[in-house]
């Protein structure tokens, strides 16, 4: 018997749960492409490509090995226009470190979602672009940036989360961010054909907003979607969210275009939304859940927000989302994502197994003729029963201790906690 057969019936402490065929299990499988064209360098959905982290530094620090060794294959951050042109018309990328940077970022093998944003005082006076003039000087600097560092396949990311206020004013604008885009996209694309425009970044995930957008043909510019799904509910919730997006993208784009979506930013601070503290463990858990998740649902890219505490007030929020302490101090969601990074590194979700419930999450992964499970659940600890074939493997759990156990008959009892934990099935 197979290990996809030997896992089709999965007991809940003391409830059985009826068997569920190959092909029903199938269902869970995500079959959505995503690849569109133009969108070449989207990575497939293997452990850990896709998995990123937002940062707010140029140059090339010590911060860059230390995300390498986490397993973090891409960076986030902004490539300020303000802070590039100073002077009408002159670019100096290096001076602003973003040279040091993006050579920095390829010698370690991580790729950059660079983020074109915010305004710039020698063209606007808002911090946004409702000018012809300052549309037209926004697309000439989106062209040099992406000519001069063509062939990194960076993602090009126009503005950050334009529906808020904050970035946007004096108010959020639909209309004049679709101008914005449809001027600068075609630039990019022409500039640096190894890349992909990405847009629009939204904080949250506003459908009406979204829509909005989409009747303005803001999907014919893209290659790219991507939203920040912030939320203070397990990560587990944004699902139905996806779903939702999906089909507003199917009614919107151009025939025969697919679309991915990305997760271009999204974290749990220490202070969650909801004012709730949130441990180290549990945010820890929540990284992993939410790269996880993302995963499962066709989520190419996943950045995680944020690198390091942006300072130590424990009563802030911005101070408490990173995945190292202001002073590069690993905590719990740093050895939480090196761990799911190297323990399942090269390995693909197959499928998301029917526990019979909505709670517990039992995901197949496969990396050749190898297999693996990832599993935790939303309740509260129980026992599981997995129906498989006698053998061994090797148990890690969230922080990377390892246990070799074996199960000499065809059922495998473990207890599942909200801590992911992985199961590296033997040969």
């Amino acid at each position: 018997m197979s290990y996809v057969q030997s896992l089709q019936q999965v007991t809940v402490g003391s409830r059985q749960w009826r068997p569920v065929s190959v092909l029903a299990a199938l269902m869970f499988v995500c079959t959505l492409p995503v690849r569109s064209p133009g969108a070449g360098s989207v990575p497939g959905l293997v452990v850990p490509d896709g998995f990123g982290v937002n940062i707010h530094f140029t140059g090339d620090p010590q911060d860059l090995d230390l995300i390498r060794d986490a397993g973090f294959r891409f960076v986030r951050m902004d490539l300020t226009w303000s802070g590039v042109e100073r002077q009408m018309g002159v670019y100096d990328f290096e001076k602003a470190g973003y040279d040091a940077l993006t050579a920095g970022c390829k010698r370690r093998g991580i790729r950059i979602i660079y983020i074109l944003d915010y305004s710039n005082r020698l063209y606007e006076q808002e911090r946004s672009i409702r000018t012809e003039p300052g549309r037209k000087a926004f697309a000439a600097f989106a062209e040099a940036a992406a000519k001069r560092y063509a062939g990194h396949g960076i993602l090009w990311e126009i503005w950050n989360e334009p529906n808020l206020r904050q970035f946007w004013s004096p108010q959020p604008g639909i209309d004049d961010y679709c101008r914005l885009v449809e001027e600068v996209a075609p630039l990019i694309r022409q500039a640096d054909p190894s890349g992909a425009v990405v847009a629009p970044a939204t904080s949250g995930i506003p459908f009406d907003w979204l829509e909005t957008g989409f009747e303005k043909g803001l999907l014919t510019w893209i290659d790219v979607l991507s939203v920040h799904p912030y939320r203070s509910q397990s990560p587990e919730a944004v699902v139905k969210d996806y779903e939702r997006l999906r089909k507003l993208i199917g009614q919107y784009a151009p025939q025969g275009k697919q679309i991915p979506i990305i997760s271009g930013e999204w974290g749990y601070s220490n202070i969650n939304w909801n004012k709730a503290q949130l441990s180290d463990e549990q945010q820890a858990s929540y990284l992993v859940r939410m790269f996880l998740t993302n995963l499962q649902q066709g989520i190419p890219v996943s950045i995680w927000y944020d690198w390091k505490n942006d300072g130590t007030d424990p009563n802030e929020r911005e101070h408490n989302f990173g995945t190292v302490g202001h002073d590069l101090k690993p905590e719990p969601a740093y050895i939480a994502v090196r761990t799911l990074s190297s323990t399942l590194a090269g390995y693909a979700i197959e499928k998301q197994l029917d526990a019979g419930n909505e709670e517990d999450f039992v995901l197949l992964l496969a990396k050749g003729n190898q297999r693996a499970l990832a599993m935790w659940t939303i309740a509260t600890n129980h026992e599981v029963v997995l129906p498989l074939e006698a053998s061994a493997g090797v148990l890690v759990d969230i922080q990377g201790q390892k246990k070799d156990i074996s199960w000499p008959t065809n059922q495998l009892r473990l207890t599942v906690s909200g801590n992911p934990q992985y199961l590296l099935i033997a040969d």
